[in-house]
């Protein structure tokens, strides 16, 4: 058996954690001012983290490869299966062109552009983010918002900085699904606190979007329709969060958002022709004044209504249970690990639990074998379809699968829970500097669920040496990443391609740089006062 150590380098914790952070030293730098590209950082980073692990931590190397094999399973299935699955069916919808049906569905919704821009970026595009994330809601709704007539620069604004409160609970619940995997935290209670601390940016965004928009008069005109359309999407995800599923926390938000829109009356009136010409500076398509078929635009929505049935269905207590048994529990082979704690106690890892139905990803699968049926998509084109999405996302599959890889490497190896113990020094202001944390993994990385993989076993265990909350620091580190989306490279990169300004990824950086910093503020004062008296009320019963 493995016994991590603490300070394997000259007995020193200052001198074990700056050897530990070599692994995530390398990511950064590479990605950041090197800018190699996501996956090969990735697996040079790995290749540090192996290294340190063996001759460092003298993890024994058949372990310290049998760590990172793990590691490699668990990306592969069920994180990457989830993003797979799901951007299949988006494919589908473009294939058959009902998704230009579904644009010019959102078209005739509002002629209010600050109204489409609520329904197509934040609402629309916290569905995609649900459904793939992964940059593709940025680069569908910018393309959209283009086509309805906006300038390509605010339309790429608009879309980045909607592009925030779904981004925890995306790819059907991947972050949260990764973190409480990586922490050993159970999922229920991780998804439960990050479910209340997002809705909260929920409440902000949709105002900062019309603000972007229309500036002051967009926001004297069009407050009340952007207040109930942020307070719906809050409420479902709240409550998704904390008493449904992870899963169907961004679906729910979504829905509920988009319909607060279309019920309040001022969302439907139509626009000025001042607001109008102000706006919309770009150049409309054309096709936006086609008429589809009911039958037609009923079908463009039949792949979300029946991802959502589906995961409902799957959440009723016998279909739970009945699904559950085909899950597979089994000892990781060459792998042994105990903690530094006096006990001894193993590491979690050493057993590993495979959903083979229940996860998100098969359920997904099947929700697009039906989309397919529904779609009128023959089973070898949608087979081609499939093909092709896991060519589109290689790049995307070889860096998550590296960075957990190098997440399990540096959790079994005592690496993490080295970091963890250094960074518990700064004691209560640990939880002001946890979203930062996030915020910057994302922010150089490009994915939540990647920032969480890399930093969540770290904020647990400075969490557990500072006397706060594991689950809440472990929360704000998904929570804080969600705003550094915004500003990352790849995403930056997708906006500019997407409408047509490529090599502006500078001027996108600096009209959006302001607004996740400002919101990064504010989550970081929400996670100070819920690690305190002051708003401490708004975590579940058993963290307070």
């Amino acid at each position: 058996m493995f016994v991590q150590q603490l300070e394997p380098v000259a007995d020193s914790l200052a001198l074990s954690a700056l050897v530990a952070a070599l692994p995530l030293v390398t990511v950064l730098v590479l990605l950041g001012v090197v800018r190699m590209k996501a996956h090969r950082a990735g697996l040079t980073g790995l290749a540090v983290a192996l290294s340190t692990a063996w001759l460092a931590y003298g993890m024994p190397l058949g372990q310290t490869l049998s760590a990172g094999a793990q590691g490699v399973l668990f990306a592969l299935f069920p994180i990457m299966w989830i993003v797979v699955n799901a951007l299949w069916v988006y494919r589908m919808t473009v294939r058959t062109q009902h998704f230009d049906v579904l644009r010019r569905s959102f078209g005739r919704l509002s002629d209010d552009p600050r109204i489409q821009a609520l329904v197509i970026a934040f609402c629309f595009g916290a569905l995609l983010e649900a459904l793939a994330g992964f940059g593709a809601p940025v680069a569908i709704c910018s393309v959209m918002l283009v086509a309805l007539g906006f300038d390509p620069v605010k339309a790429a604004v608009v879309a980045l900085v909607a592009n925030t409160a779904p981004v925890a609970f995306g790819a059907m619940g991947t972050p949260v699904v990764t973190l409480a995997q990586v922490t050993g935290l159970p999922l229920d209670s991780v998804a439960s606190v990050v479910g209340r601390q997002t809705p909260l940016l929920a409440l902000v965004v949709p105002l900062v979007l019309i603000g972007l928009v229309d500036g002051r008069r967009g926001l004297r005109e069009t407050w009340a329709p952007a207040l109930a359309c942020g307070f719906a999407f809050a409420a479902a995800q709240f409550a998704a969060a904390n008493y449904v599923s992870a899963q169907l926390a961004d679906i729910g938000a979504a829905l509920a958002g988009a319909a607060a829109l279309v019920a309040v009356p001022g969302a439907r009136r139509p626009a000025a022709e001042a607001v109008r010409t102000a706006v919309l500076t770009g150049v409309r398509s054309e096709d936006l004044d086609q008429e589809d078929p009911r039958r037609e635009v009923v079908r463009a929505y039949a792949p979300y209504a029946l991802i959502v049935a589906i995961f409902s269905v799957a959440q009723i207590p016998p279909v739970k249970r009945l699904l559950a048994e085909a899950t597979r529990v089994f000892d990781w082979p060459f792998l042994e690990v105990a903690g530094p704690d006096p006990e001894r106690a193993p590491a979690g890892a050493n057993v590993f639990t495979l959903p083979l139905v229940s996860t998100g990803g098969t359920l997904v699968l099947l929700a697009g074998a039906l989309t397919a049926f529904v779609l009128g998509v023959r089973a070898r084109e949608a087979l081609r379809e499939w093909a092709a999405t896991v060519r589109e996302l290689r790049y995307a599959i070889l860096t998550v699968t590296s960075v957990l890889a190098l997440a399990y490497v540096m959790n079994l190896s005592g690496q993490a829970a080295t970091i963890g113990h250094f960074v518990a020094a700064a004691g209560a202001g640990l939880a002001f500097l946890s979203p930062v944390l996030g915020w910057f993994g994302v922010a150089v990385s490009g994915s939540d669920t990647s920032a969480n993989a890399l930093f969540g076993a770290l904020q647990v265990t400075a969490a557990r040496e500072s006397g706060l909350s594991p689950e809440l620091l472990a929360a704000a580190n998904s929570s804080g990443g969600v705003l550094g989306k915004m500003i990352s490279p790849q995403n930056l990169t997708i906006a500019c391609a997407a409408v047509g300004l490529a090599g502006k990824e500078g001027d996108l950086l600096r009209k959006v740089l302001p607004w996740s910093l400002g919101l990064l503020l504010v989550m970081c004062l929400i996670v100070t006062a819920q690690s305190t008296a002051v708003l401490g009320w708004m975590l579940p019963g058993s963290l307070r």
